[in-house]
């Protein structure tokens, strides 16, 4: 609705994750650095946790985006599975071809594709998100397939992405074994104040928005304050600011704007909490 009015190419506050915004904060280079340091050194089971809308998925996005050809990988957003569906997800995602779906048939036909793929220089790394939901068996078959290596590296990487429940299922003495294989962690915080306008301006700026639209100072501090950095409501307020904005016809959008937007997102219940920044 506000697209032309901003000049913008595309909405720049959806809450899909697109890698295309990926914006590299502090944390965020630092769990990227961690996860591609985890997969190019072969180090098996990488584990990377963080609240809701902390940008997890966009970030395996990202990483997807910049493994280069040595890495074959898959990306698995939803495994609330079995655990011989999981197997089937990681297969299908790798383009393995396998003739039974019995659980020995989709293992061996995923060892044979790793062995492959490392006599050929290859490295293969599978992502599976919302690990937090993964029950003791299929994080046990996870286990499993983390043993698939040569003397010398492991064959596939696997890289767990939770909420930090998944941390406290880990801890389970079921998933001793699995936890112990665990090479590299990370968890992620969300943004910290000071980088709230960066992360405002690198959205609008990728989405090609008009120079003149500007978050003023006090409505950037009414954002943190309401948010406290978490990409995920960012980008909701933000979104809901620019259709006020739209409403009132400004390309200033100001502390008003933004208080007015947070009552309509808490709903009548909740108005009694007050954002507002103060001097």
């Amino acid at each position: 609705m506000y697209k032309d009015f901003y000049s913008l190419t595309e909405n720049p506050f959806n809450i899909t994750s697109d890698p295309a915004f990926f914006f590299p904060s502090k944390r965020h280079e630092e769990a990227f650095n961690h996860l591609s340091y985890g997969i190019h050194s072969r180090k098996g089971i990488i584990v990377v946790t963080g609240e809701i809308g902390t940008g997890k998925t966009t970030l395996c996005r990202m990483l997807l985006n910049h493994l280069g050809d040595k890495v074959k990988s898959a990306l698995i957003l939803n495994p609330s599975f079995s655990d011989i569906q999981l197997l089937q997800m990681i297969a299908n995602d790798l383009g393995i071809h396998y003739q039974k779906k019995s659980k020995l048939d989709l293992v061996g036909a995923i060892a044979l594709f790793l062995v492959e793929q490392s006599s050929k220089g290859l490295n293969v790394a599978v992502i599976i998100d919302e690990c937090q939901n993964l029950n003791v068996r299929q994080l046990e078959q996870i286990r499993l397939l983390s043993n698939l290596e040569t003397e010398k590296e492991k064959l596939l990487q696997i890289i767990l992405v939770g909420q930090p429940e998944l941390n406290e299922k880990l801890q389970e003495h079921s998933l001793r074994q699995l936890n112990q294989r665990v090479t590299v962690r990370y968890h992620m915080l969300p943004l910290d104040k000071n980088e709230i306008r960066n992360y405002i301006e690198h959205r609008l700026k990728t989405a090609q928005a008009n120079p003149a639209l500007k978050f003023t100072n006090q409505a950037i501090e009414a954002i943190f304050a309401y948010s406290q950095g978490t990409p995920r409501v960012i980008n909701i307020l933000c979104d809901r600011a620019l259709l006020c904005g739209f409403v009132h016809e400004t390309m200033i959008i100001d502390d008003g704007i933004i208080q007015e937007c947070i009552k309509e997102i808490q709903g009548p219940k909740e108005t009694k909490y007050n954002y507002e920044y103060h001097s």
